[in-house]
């Protein structure tokens, strides 16, 4: 790729176009695997600084995009494994969350006080059963289901193979439905 080349051989200019190509996919799956604003941007800003101090070691044997998001998400599984406290989504981010989310949008076109608080509690719950779910198993929902990426790159993005993705994806979604079966009754 011709903006690699030119980063690699120290032109910032190549390199910010890359960044911007790729930090909102790569801040959207953070989100997903920390559910903290906060903690995603510093994890997103890191990995492309990290990225980048790396740059000279990118052989092209994959993409860009899936070498930084490799960064990434390594980042963010060293952090979770520090971390004590599992963080919550607060108010603010279902609100964010409902804003910038076109299917959510779509749902709550009309908006009501029972169905917001309805969508409201949905989420919370959600991001609940996503954060019992071990980090590789919620790894692979967030690639596969959240971010559309196929079994193919997530095998590459979590160095395993094509069967193994599978089958965590297998097991995660049935793991979801039973932490919300009660919820969905």
């Amino acid at each position: 790729m011709v903006l690699v080349k030119r980063a690699r051989d120290g032109d910032l200019t190549a390199y910010d176009d890359l960044v911007r190509r790729y930090q909102e996919r790569i801040y959207a799956t953070l989100y997903h695997m920390t559910s903290n604003h906060e903690d995603a941007h510093d994890l997103a800003q890191e990995a492309f600084i990290k990225a980048f101090q790396a740059l000279h070691s990118f052989k092209g044997g994959s993409s860009f995009y899936t070498w930084v998001y490799r960064i990434a998400v390594n980042k963010t599984i060293n952090f979770l494994k520090q971390r004590r406290n599992k963080a919550q989504l607060s108010l603010d981010d279902l609100d964010f969350n409902a804003e910038h989310d076109p299917d959510l949008v779509a749902l709550i076109s009309e908006k009501t006080p029972r169905r917001e608080i309805n969508l409201a509690e949905l989420q919370e719950k959600l991001n609940t059963a996503m954060q019992k779910l071990s980090e590789p198993h919620r790894l692979v929902v967030t690639l596969h289901d959240v971010q559309g990426l196929s079994h193919e790159e997530i095998a590459e993005i979590m160095g395993c193979n094509i069967g193994t993705v599978r089958s965590r994806l297998f097991y995660a979604r049935q793991q979801l439905q039973a932490y919300l079966s009660d919820y969905l009754k």
